[in-house]
């Protein structure tokens, strides 16, 4: 059963059973929101990471991000709420966030949650510090991994950099699948 929910605020999440990973953004930028489709923003480089890393075979256009469970990936976001910035968001918005995220991603139970930064990691779990790649604690049954944003007001990585880092994820999920 693939499902394309919809949310209050018009961003549905693109999710199936058992895929390889779910990315699970921070929140729906307002761009995104407006137009219902994930990593709308004019600088978000999620699509063309996604693509050079090696996770689709062509670059994904947003209003085709549906496409991405034909790959095994799914999307969703951590808070439905819109805002222009991440860190508009309150510590309390992703502890109230936490336990429907994790009935959602226990119910399509994939592989893996890929958390793009830091932020939503942290407060779901209650850390002080994240480290990028794989990480200890299970979401929903699910391992977890934590991937920098890839915003573009995400300056603090380029977009090699957010490559390799994604690219890691592949390889790893390609080694369990062998």
């Amino acid at each position: 059963m693939t499902a394309l929910t919809n949310t209050s605020h018009g961003l549905r999440d693109i999710l199936a059973p058992n895929l390889r990973v779910v990315f699970c953004g921070i929140n729906p930028g307002l761009r995104s929101a407006a137009v219902g489709h994930h990593f709308a923003g004019r600088g978000n480089r999620f699509w063309k990471t996604i693509h050079l890393a090696g996770f689709t075979l062509e670059e994904i256009a947003p209003e085709n991000g549906a496409s991405v469970l034909a790959h095994n990936l799914g999307l969703t976001t951590a808070v439905e709420r819109p805002t222009s910035r991440a860190d508009e968001l309150s510590r309390d918005e992703f502890e109230r966030a936490a336990s429907g995220l994790s009935a959602k991603i226990a119910y399509y139970s994939p592989r893996y949650v890929a958390f793009l930064g830091k932020a939503a990691f942290a407060a779901i779990f209650g850390r002080e510090s994240v480290s990028w790649g794989k990480q200890d604690v299970l979401l929903g049954g699910s391992k977890t991994w934590v991937l920098p944003n890839p915003s573009g007001l995400n300056r603090s990585f380029g977009l090699d950099q957010l490559v390799r880092a994604y690219t890691e994820l592949r390889i790893a999920l390609d080694l369990v699948s062998k």
